[in-house]
């Protein structure tokens, strides 16, 4: 990702194809909000939203359970794929809670983030910081390149800078730029993945887009297949205009199909099915 203006984030939104899917995107998470059950139930949707979340940012890491184990399990310690869904589900949690620290110190709040992801399944001298030199990463369904300690660190630091500084991009921008970049430098050894859908959610949260957290994007990226989220983040990776068009637009769609999730969850609150 490079930087050439004050505000580099807001001439991606001009990108072919992303003015639409931001105008997509609005509409979709406008009309679920306005939805008669979100009147009065709000707090049930968010529950659910986040519980699909969770097990959709899980199914991309490699533990593709169906919402029915997830909802029934209580107990996800051990290693594999009940590590992988328990720290999808501590994350959803988190990630509303760390806005006001997201507004002042983002690279706080990732570090928090794999904290709360690893849970004590990494060494302890490796959790909530980014690795080191020679340190290996553990993030099996991203195989790009991996860029070396001394880049994460000052991308990092550009990637806070641009957060704290502000843009005029729409949420949909800056939620797709923070969620690639992270994928891109994986900075930590592990969970990668999951910090970054949700450094994603935080961002739709905070930036009002979606502050009642009942859009998870998570949902429509393993909705749309790892195959097809592999694919476009190659494109972000490529840092071409056509590239992060696809990157961003592919995250648009993601959260309309998180749209959609919450829509049929109000419809089944409505007629008394949840």
């Amino acid at each position: 990702m490079s930087t050439t203006s004050s505000d580099p984030l807001a001439a991606l939104g001009t990108l072919p194809g992303v003015a639409d899917a931001v105008d997509s995107v609005r509409k979709a998470v406008d009309r679920v909000y306005g939805h008669r059950v979100m009147r009065r139930r709000s707090n049930e949707v968010t529950a659910e939203a986040a519980l699909r979340g969770a097990r959709g940012s899980a199914a991309l890491s490699g533990a593709d359970w169906n919402l029915e184990e997830v909802r029934r399990r209580t107990d996800f310690s051990g290693d594999g794929e009940p590590h992988v869904v328990g720290a999808a589900l501590r994350l959803t949690a988190e990630a509303g809670q760390l806005l006001s620290i997201w507004r002042q110190s983002p690279l706080r709040v990732l570090a928090r983030l794999h904290l709360v992801a690893a849970g004590g399944a990494a060494p302890d001298d490796a959790v909530g910081r980014p690795r080191l030199a020679g340190e290996p990463v553990d993030e099996p369904l991203i195989e790009a390149p991996l860029p070396d300690a001394d880049e994460v660190a000052g991308r990092l630091e550009g990637l806070s800078g641009l957060i704290l500084s502000g843009t005029s991009a729409p949420a949909l921008v800056m939620a797709a730029v923070v969620h690639g970049e992270l994928l891109a430098l994986r900075p930590f050894g592990s969970y990668n993945g999951l910090v970054a859908r949700t450094a994603e959610r935080i961002v739709l949260i905070g930036s009002g887009l979606d502050p009642k957290s009942i859009c998870p994007a998570e949902v429509g990226h393993a909705e749309l297949g790892r195959a097809a989220y592999v694919a476009a983040f190659e494109g972000y990776l490529s840092g071409t205009p056509d590239g992060m068009a696809a990157w961003i637009t592919h995250c648009g769609r993601s959260v309309e199909l998180g749209v959609r999730e919450s829509t049929a969850v109000c419809e089944a609150l409505q007629r008394g099915a949840a």
